[in-house]
């Protein structure tokens, strides 16, 4: 299974794309997504600030900002091959 977390904020478009891109790629893998809001907590916030929407897969990050369907659905398969 390929453990997806992807950090967000609110009111945040960007961070909206990249969950509809997600969404739309993991019927595709044995994977889930984690959504985690950063505002409101200090530690995610010092950590991310303004640098969302980040997506880590299996622990490494793997995209900030955006990501295109293709090149997650590139990343995901890299996953599954090991």
């Amino acid at each position: 299974m390929i453990e997806l977390i992807l950090y967000t904020r609110n009111d945040c478009e960007l961070c909206r794309e990249m969950e509809e891109t997600i969404t739309a790629e993991l019927p595709k893998f044995d994977a889930r997504l984690q959504r985690i809001e950063i505002d409101g907590d200090p530690g995610l916030e010092a950590r991310f600030g303004v640098e969302v929407p980040v997506l880590f897969v299996n622990d490494r990050k793997a995209f900030k900002y955006r990501c295109t369907p293709g090149e997650l659905h590139k990343r995901l398969a890299r996953e599954v091959r090991g």
